[in-house]
């Protein structure tokens, strides 16, 4: 089985003032860490979707062994990054979609994500948060069609949170943290 790891790292940071991909965080940054964890996990295949200040990001996380694809709409909203990575990776049998600015998730976290989804192959396994399903998430191949349809910034939410049995979820996390502004910014680098 094709798993391909698929980061979207394409937004503006509009929230934090500054390229919050770019943050320094433990001895890279914010998303040099979500890179570092997708790297140690035991699939291998990473993309990283960039858009907003694409050069500087990519000149900053040249290091990695990744692949990039580069979201001309980014300004559209996240789900333009979801098309975007899927329409790439259409070829693989399933795709995990992390966010670039989640940069606790540890590579423990996505292998027991890969695992689960291995024993749950025709289904979504999805991250259980405190009043809503969301990624990290893994789709298997039958739910490209779904998230081709997706539109505006809400990524793959509605579909992770209707009520059909095809999704399965894992438990909630203190590792599921997204950093959006200054405020979490702060936190993340001071616990």
């Amino acid at each position: 089985m094709k798993i391909a790891l698929l980061i979207l790292a394409a937004g503006k940071s509009s929230r934090m003032g500054d390229i919050k991909q770019l943050l320094p965080y433990k001895e890279t940054c914010i998303l040099g860490k979500v890179i570092e964890s997708a790297l140690e996990s035991e699939e291998k295949d990473i993309h990283v979707v960039l858009g907003a200040n694409a050069s500087v990001i990519k000149n900053k996380i040249k290091k990695y062994p990744i692949k990039y694809i580069i979201n001309e709409n980014y300004e559209r909203g996240l789900s333009s990054s979801i098309l975007c990575g899927i329409k790439t990776l259409s070829s693989y049998d399933a795709v995990l979609i992390s966010l670039g600015d989640q940069p606790k998730i540890d590579a423990v976290y996505l292998n027991k994500m890969i695992s689960f989804f291995k024993k749950n192959q025709n289904c979504i396994v999805t991250s259980e948060y405190e009043d809503f399903k969301g990624v990290p998430a893994i789709f298997p191949k039958l739910f490209y069609a779904d998230l081709l349809k997706i539109k505006g910034d809400k990524g793959a939410k509605q579909l992770l949170n209707s009520k059909l049995n095809y999704i399965k979820s894992m438990g909630s996390s203190e590792k599921l943290l997204d950093i959006d502004t200054p405020e979490d910014y702060q936190k993340l680098i001071t616990k």
